[in-house]
């Protein structure tokens, strides 16, 4: 069983948390953006990159978690750092677009054999050696200890830039190399180790039953059009917060590393709050909220920074949730395959909605933009609630057991 919250964890765990330390990109993330334009891309390209990211995800999420389910969760993490790593040192030395393009393409894909495998190991090394009822809390932790290293590397961030512009990617790259053995130290799940694996030919059809029916099809597609607007919320803080509420530029390193801390605090306390309100009402609820608070903004501008703050928590609180819900409705034959089909899902909502906010925002106003989605995201998730309760044990018995 896990310890208390104030004991030290189990060897096991504490070696996840310190995976989950070494996967931050904060020493980058804050400077992305400049460094691309001083590298000569323009704003056009620089959206292009996001898009062929985008694509990425959708095309690659399927098939990354099929073989994730093939060679292991433990051994589709390692490929994922390495192909991460690879991409962070190649921008030290990449100067033209298709040498970022293809650097995105790595990154992409990295991103892609790690999405639905970290989650299906962490479910299933609980379930085999401690407690799987733990999955939240302990997901919630190594989210909150993400979320703080985050936002220390986020500080030092702008020093590095400001010595020389390729240092923010050194000093990422190196720590994303920490991560490789850390992950190869971990233990491979049961899952593989006793040769039960998924093939090809039965990898949709598992995806289609998981999916297509009670409680996670409406599960996934709340959840999917939740992300979506937290996604398109994120492209309008800079000019929310520097434009409509005055925040001066070089008060976003701080901004930002705000809203990691407060991230981090929901993400440790994501299994309180789902104790406080159940499963399905936290999945549900939460969501709602954020939505009518994205509308108040419109008319009191200055409640877009809390707007953000709550937007910032409220994804990384709903997220382990989430994780465990669906990890608890899925077989363990194919969990890393089914878990990569949702987060596919959820990037077939966002390749659309970005877009056309930005057509919105641009007929409009940024803060418009902000009620819009507020407004898609109540409307929307009521009548996914309407038609179907997301997270609800209705579909229990629809469960096929292992």
């Amino acid at each position: 069983m896990l310890r208390g919250r104030w004991e030290r964890p189990p060897a096991i765990i504490a070696k996840y948390y310190l995976y989950q330390a070494t996967t931050t990109y904060g020493f980058f993330w804050p400077v992305f953006t400049i460094f691309l334009l001083g590298r000569g891309l323009s704003f056009t390209e620089i959206g292009l990159l996001g898009s062929v990211s985008a694509g990425l995800v959708v095309v690659g999420e399927l098939p990354t978690g099929y073989v994730g389910d093939r060679i292991g969760r433990r051994n589709s993490l390692v490929v994922g750092a390495v192909l991460q790593t690879a991409s962070v040192f190649g921008f030290v030395a990449a100067q033209s677009f298709p040498a970022f393009a293809g650097l995105w393409v790595l990154w992409g894909l990295g991103s892609a054999f790690q999405s639905g495998s970290g989650d299906a190991w962490l479910y299933e090394t609980l379930s085999e050696r401690l407690d799987e009822s733990a999955f939240t809390r302990v997901r919630g932790r190594a989210g909150s200890v993400n979320q703080w290293l985050t936002a220390a590397t986020m500080l030092a961030a702008g020093a590095l830039y400001s010595v020389d512009p390729r240092l923010p990617f050194v000093a990422g790259g190196l720590l994303l190399t920490a991560s490789i053995p850390v992950l190869a130290s971990m233990p491979r799940t049961e899952h593989h180790t006793d040769g039960e694996t998924l093939t090809v030919f039965d990898a949709l059809p598992v995806v289609k039953r998981q999916l297509s029916r009670p409680p996670l099809r409406s599960t996934v597609a709340y959840l999917a059009l939740f992300f979506g607007v937290v996604a398109a919320v994120d492209e309008y803080i800079q000019p929310v917060a520097t434009n409509a509420v005055g925040i001066p530029e070089t008060g976003l390193g701080p901004l930002y590393a705000g809203f990691t801390v407060t991230a981090a605090i929901a993400s440790y306390y994501a299994s309180e709050l789902e104790s406080l309100l159940s499963t399905q009402w936290a999945v549900v609820l939460v969501p709602a909220f954020v939505a009518a608070f994205l509308v108040v903004p419109l008319v009191a501008p200055v409640a877009a920074v809390p707007a953000f703050f709550l937007v910032k928590s409220a994804r990384t609180a709903v997220t382990p949730i989430a994780n465990g819900y669906i990890n608890d409705h899925v077989d363990s034959v194919g969990r890393a395959t089914v878990l990569s089909a949702a987060s596919m899902a959820y990037a077939l909502v966002r390749l659309p909605l970005k877009p056309a906010s930005g057509v919105v925002a641009d007929a409009t106003t940024p803060l418009t933009t902000l009620a819009v989605l507020g407004v898609l995201l109540l409307v929307g998730g009521g009548f996914l609630f309407a038609w179907e309760p997301p997270a609800s044990r209705r579909g229990d018995s629809a469960h096929v057991p292992e």
